[in-house]
């Protein structure tokens, strides 16, 4: 039998994570051991629990107990069910543009590099790629168009952010993933010397004149590929760039220099991943 808990206060404490307390503050939730992270929408809790992320509770209208979530709840056993009248929901934050579910989930320990990259061919590393959104719609780039894996540096976004999740339609979950290290001194080196190491060429993707082509075919032919990619606005650091084996640019017409970085990794992704589809 589901819990259900109803809610009529907006102050009651069980709320606390889903209103009143910051991505951040989730993260150090239960320190020393792992924080929590929120779910939304059944697709995406789903694909978490499906990956192994475990429910902490539930947070939904009246109504989608016997609708849209009616297959989350039936998964997530003896765990809380908290609802309430869309009037008192709406108080939240966000809540109203969501699907109508939202999940607090446990968070897993993360993989090390070498995990992640077990037996990939081709796999996506972001450098400070600070945006949510962007991160989101990477992941769902990078699941769609045959990326195996993704490494992003400390100073990106936290692909378990709500929105990243969200804006990833899930893909988070289902991409194995981790970063390079605590701190900036992990990248751009040692983070490169490790994935040559492991056999991978890198590929920085930067607006340089003496960058070879996205169609080159010695390009297409390496076995193992990382596809490199810069924060928003500045792109990728000069010494990242120094680094890599291959500078790509991907061709621009009508006098446009450059693409967001979430449209830039979805041509990336496709042309240096398609030789490699399985």
């Amino acid at each position: 039998m589901p819990n259900i808990i109803e809610i009529s206060d907006f102050s009651a404490p069980e709320l606390d994570v889903y209103a009143r307390l910051s991505e951040n503050q989730l993260y150090h939730y239960h320190e020393p051991d792992l924080g929590l992270f929120i779910a939304e929408s059944p697709k995406v809790i789903l694909r978490a629990m499906d990956a192994g992320y475990e429910p902490v509770s539930l947070l939904l209208e009246r109504k989608h107990i016997e609708g849209e979530a009616r297959e989350v709840i039936a998964r997530c056993g003896n765990v809380p069910v908290l609802t309430a009248d869309f009037d008192v929901l709406t108080k939240l934050t966000g809540f109203s543009l969501t699907r109508g579910v939202l999940c607090a989930m446990r968070r897993k320990r993360l993989p090390d590099l070498e995990e992640v990259c077990l037996g990939a061919r081709r796999i996506a590393v972001l450098e400070n790629v600070m945006n949510p959104t962007n991160i989101g719609a990477i992941f769902r780039s990078a699941a769609a168009l045959n990326m195996d894996a993704v490494l992003l540096t400390s100073g990106c976004s936290d692909p378990l952010y709500r929105r990243s999740a969200r804006v990833s339609m899930g893909t988070v979950f289902q991409v194995p993933w981790t970063f390079l290290g605590d701190d900036s001194s992990q990248w751009p080196c040692p983070g490169i010397n490790c994935l040559k190491n492991m056999g991978f060429k890198t590929a920085a993707m930067a607006l340089r004149d003496d960058s070879v082509s996205i169609e080159d075919p010695v390009l297409l032919s390496e076995a193992k590929l990382a596809i490199v990619l810069g924060t928003e606005g500045d792109g990728l650091a000069a010494s990242t760039i120094a680094d890599c084996d291959y500078t790509v640019r991907i061709p621009m017409s009508h006098g446009v220099d450059s693409l967001n970085v979430a449209a830039a990794s979805a041509v990336a992704f496709w042309q240096l991943g398609r030789c490699q589809v399985r």
